[in-house]
């Protein structure tokens, strides 16, 4: 990829008029996130024309997503000062509201924001690696986004994280500086031996150098706060073997730990790993695969996906429970938008899935479909995936990226 001079999208901007249009992007475009932001302001006209537009393709339209309250996501750092705090106040009352979860079943759950982390502990092998992978974490951002705004009186919409704009140094990104208006700061410096992770399916081995924390995060609105489910699969300093606990969903009180990774994140979400990852991949199976480190197909990556890594920690690098971590929400809001770009370049042509319905087909089962249904509960109703293709086709999606 480094000696790439430009890659080119070939994308229908407005298919029944011109054909397809050329981009081409320089190194320093893509590098410098440029060509990025490109793409996104592209993915928002061209989302904009699909507004209530019953004649393109696709799932039904409904008049419940209008030009006036389409929500738009925004990056965190271009949020005011008055809206970071908000959104993190709204974070902590979820942490205080009453869970919905039986209690018989799930224990731990002592509020609605540890319900979110249970029910994706609860789904991960049947939403990873599966074809109801972007279906299935879109709505369950956007319900953690409408609980946010119902439960909790937040008025804006769900940030996202742009990683590329921290390869140099996540520690000091707004979201991890520990000051008032981040997500908490990197975990205390504790010297180990990074994180050895042995891929499912290959066998690969992926070192990762130390990070620079390691134990509980420092400063900021979630110093204090307490991890309540887990360890499930959390990767061990210096060995292979991950870390469980008998049964997850048991309360293990704990503090929130991170360890800020700057060779993931120059690694696997810089703006050329994102870039490419949306210019070069022309169908869902290539775009989904790669996103994810599906090492069935692409060896020895993480994908953008393993982008948590970059804050690592507990309970952050243990996939199964990293809502656990508030930082986790703004960089899934991140992958949803990369997908959410990759669609809207040619809409007409990106609205299926790949793979089956369990976790990298293990167990072997059938393919999945748009007719599957998306459950989350209890947090929320059950949806069809094909309801959940395009965000502003209406209920229950409704959003845009900026």
């Amino acid at each position: 990829m480094g000696g790439m001079g430009f890659l080119s999208l070939w994308t229908s901007h407005h298919r029944d008029r011109d054909g397809p249009d050329e981009i081409d992007f320089s190194d320093e475009e893509i590098d410098s996130g440029n060509a990025l932001a490109r793409l996104n302001d592209r993915a928002l006209q061209n989302a904009r024309s699909l507004l209530n537009q019953d004649t393109q393709p696709g799932p039904v339209f409904n008049s419940s997503c209008q030009g006036d309250n389409v929500l738009m996501r925004k990056e965190w750092r271009s949020l005011a000062e008055e809206d970071r705090l908000s959104f993190i106040g709204a974070v902590q009352c979820m942490m205080r509201a009453p869970p919905l979860s039986d209690r018989k079943r799930v224990p731990m759950a002592k509020s609605l924001y540890d319900d979110f982390v249970a029910v994706h502990y609860t789904n991960f092998q049947t939403t990873h690696m599966t074809a109801s992978f972007f279906a299935w974490h879109r709505y369950y951002l956007v319900t953690f986004e409408q609980k946010l705004r119902t439960q909790c009186g937040y008025k804006g919409a769900l940030p996202y994280w742009e990683w590329g704009l921290d390869v140099d140094d996540p520690a000091a990104s707004p979201l991890f500086d520990g000051s008032a208006t981040s997500l908490g700061s990197d975990g205390a410096a504790i010297p180990h031996d990074g994180l050895r992770l042995r891929q499912s399916f290959s066998q690969n081995l992926i070192v990762l150098p130390p990070g620079t924390g390691g134990g509980c995060i420092k400063t900021g609105p979630f110093a204090n706060m307490t991890v309540h489910i887990g360890p499930a699969n959390l990767p061990q300093y210096g060995t292979e073997q991950p870390f469980s606990v008998a049964n997850p969903l048991l309360d293990v009180p704990r503090c929130l730990k991170r360890d800020l990774n700057k060779y993931v994140a120059s690694s696997y979400t810089s703006f050329r790993n994102s870039t490419s990852l949306i210019l070069l991949q022309k169908n869902i199976q290539e775009f989904t695969t790669l996103l994810q480190g599906d090492d069935r197909f692409y060896s020895n990556t993480l994908g953008v996906q393993g982008g948590s890594f970059i804050f690592g920690g507990d309970p952050g690098a243990d996939g199964r429970i990293a809502p656990g971590d508030p930082a986790f929400w703004v960089h899934q809001a991140q992958v949803d938008r990369l997908y959410w770009i990759w669609q809207n370049q040619d809409f007409e042509n990106r609205q299926g899935v790949f793979g089956t319905v369990t976790f990298q087909d293990n167990p072997r089962s059938q393919n999945g479909t748009v007719e599957d249904f998306v459950d989350i509960a209890p947090l929320n109703t059950p949806v069809k995936v094909k309801d959940l293709i395009n965000t502003v086709a209406g209920t229950p999606l409704c959003y845009m990226y900026q």
